[in-house]
């Protein structure tokens, strides 16, 4: 097993940024965007004591989570950490993601994964206390085209990229949430062209019979999520909550309330942190006047501030102030938030100690502080994800035969592809024959003055012959450059096959293949063994062999 160092692999545009890498090992330059030191467990205990001092409706927070977890036929060991969320000495260990189809990238699993364990950790660490891992489905996102693709290299040895078109084609409109859209016929197409693009396997059938079974036609695109992730997790005491719930829009409404009441109070925390982190990093979240959505005719749309009344964007749309308040009094459960205030309803709705992000969410909490505090919600701490590359056997084997690390593989593969077609071509064809024809040469000019002696006629069959001679050995010569070439395109195929295994598409493994493509090739257990692989506190780039 290998760790790389997040210095040795910064790099702004897959998200390894100056910020996020202070944030891991130099915290004290960034500590005033965040609530509590992640790496420091003794201020956890202030936090903790904190978030446990704030009124909860435990009661109806434990009545929906059983509901919903139920629904999608949840284990023993879920039911009781619900249970557990009812008393006043339990917090959440929260992670999140969209409903990505067949579970998304592979970072939802690691996300996952690092949540479960968290909270198996601080167990044991802090005994006085439940801690409870809680994924929140995040259904209630319009943006489809984020959500609808699976991305495999195909046995042919391509990248390919296979998408779920609802109704045939791309979607011109606004769906509403992508958690609500039923699943259509064309599910059947999108699973034909991947499971026909996957080697085959004696997993296959089993994967893709369950895989069908959750995206039926008739379901939802948030319930087949749910059914899938709850298969994959269910033995671990994982709590899903879905915030699409007119119970849970209650609790909200207060909050939503104080948006709309402080109109670009929250805006102005935004621009102004953005300004102050702009100074030595970047800002990750854009400021908007308002941020939250509201459901409409079947869209959802960003509820924008006019000069005397409200919009929905994209829309014909209009309220005053005084008819969108009363939507959210009498309707909350069609408001939504957006990135900025999602957190602050997270953490409003649940006892939230630790938030598990990657790199991007912890670069756009560093821009929540005022808003947190503006709303009166303890900021949780923001624990960084486990950050994975699986190295496969026969990846390893190329690797190591020809000395490649993997930076070098996602900083600049051309000059490693160089090197590699040099190390194969150790024999230099051109000087080995020059050498081979100038030693012909000089035994015929030898051989000469004897053959002439002989018989001086014979002078013009020894040029012939030498020429001939010359001749077969530039086939030769050609021939062996040919043959080398071959080598040296083999070798220099492996390798970019290699790379595009470790790094697809110019990207992070974790941010571009579905876990459907290992458990293909290793099995439906093949996420239980990643999570007993996976080391969530040494906030390195964990490479995995298989």
């Amino acid at each position: 097993m290998d760790w790389i160092d997040f210095k040795q692999i910064q790099n702004v545009e897959l998200g390894i940024t100056p910020l996020f890498v202070d944030y891991l090992h130099d915290f004290e330059k960034v500590k005033q965007y965040y609530a509590v030191d992640f790496r420091n467990r003794k201020s956890w205990k202030k936090l903790l004591e904190t978030v446990l001092s704030k009124q909860k409706d435990r009661s109806t927070l434990v009545r929906v989570l059983t509901e919903q977890n139920k629904e999608h036929h949840c284990g023993i060991k879920t039911l009781a950490n619900i249970d557990l969320l009812g008393n006043d000495n339990t917090v959440a260990i929260v992670t999140g993601q969209q409903v990505g189809i067949c579970s998304g990238p592979l970072y939802t699993i690691y996300k996952t994964i690092t949540a479960i364990k968290l909270a198996e950790q601080l167990a044991t660490q802090f005994p006085d206390y439940n801690f409870v891992p809680v994924f929140w489905v995040e259904g209630e996102d319009h943006d489809f085209d984020e959500i609808n693709k699976f991305n495999l290299i195909n046995p042919g040895g391509q990248f390919e990229i296979i998408e779920y078109l609802w109704g045939g084609k791309p979607l011109e409109k606004n769906p509403g949430p992508v958690g609500d859209l039923l699943i259509d016929g064309f599910i059947d197409k999108f699973f034909d062209d991947v499971q026909s693009r996957l080697q085959e396997t004696e997993f296959k059938a089993q994967i893709f019979a369950s895989l069908r079974g959750h995206y039926r036609a008739g379901s939802t695109l948030g319930k087949a999520f749910l059914g899938l992730m709850n298969q994959l997790f269910e033995e671990t005491g994982l709590i899903f909550l879905n915030p699409a719930n007119k119970e849970l829009k209650q609790i909200l409404k207060p909050l939503f309330q104080k948006e709309i009441a402080a109109i670009t109070k929250t805006s102005q925390m935004v621009i102004e942190r953005s300004a102050e982190l702009e100074e030595h990093y970047h800002a990750q979240i854009k400021a908007k006047a308002l941020y939250l959505f509201m459901l409409h005719k079947g869209g959802r749309y960003l509820i924008e501030a006019r000069e005397h009344d409200y919009s929905l964007k994209g829309t014909r749309q209009f309220f005053s102030k005084e008819e969108l308040n009363a939507i959210v009094e009498n309707t909350p459960e069609i408001i939504s938030s957006n990135v900025v205030l999602r957190p602050i309803c997270q953490d409003t709705i649940l006892p939230t100690l630790a938030y598990v992000g990657g790199p991007s969410e912890i670069a756009y909490f560093a821009q929540l502080k005022p808003v947190y505090e503006f709303f009166g919600v303890p900021m949780p701490v923001v624990y960084p994800r486990a950050s994975v590359t699986i190295v496969e056997e026969k990846v390893k084997t190329i690797l190591e035969k020809f000395q490649v690390d993997f930076t070098e593989v996602i900083s600049n593969l051309d000059p490693v592809l160089i090197r590699i077609a040099e190390q194969v071509s150790e024999v230099k064809v051109e000087a080995l024959f020059e050498g081979l024809n100038r030693r012909v040469k000089e035994a015929v000019v030898e051989s000469r003055f004897g053959i002439q002696q002989i018989d001086p006629t014979l002078s013009g069959a020894v040029d012939s012959t030498l020429a001939r001679i010359e001749g077969q050995i530039n086939v030769l010569k050609e021939k062996t450059q040919q043959a080398q070439q071959r080598r040296q395109d083999v070798t220099v195929k492996q390798v970019q096959k290699v790379a595009l295994n470790i790094f697809p598409n110019s990207n992070f493994q974790e941010r571009e293949f579905n876990v459907v493509y290992y458990m293909n090739k290793y099995g439906p257990d093949f996420v239980k063994w990643l999570a007993g692989e996976i080391v969530i506190d040494r906030f390195q780039h964990q490479l995995i062999e298989l």
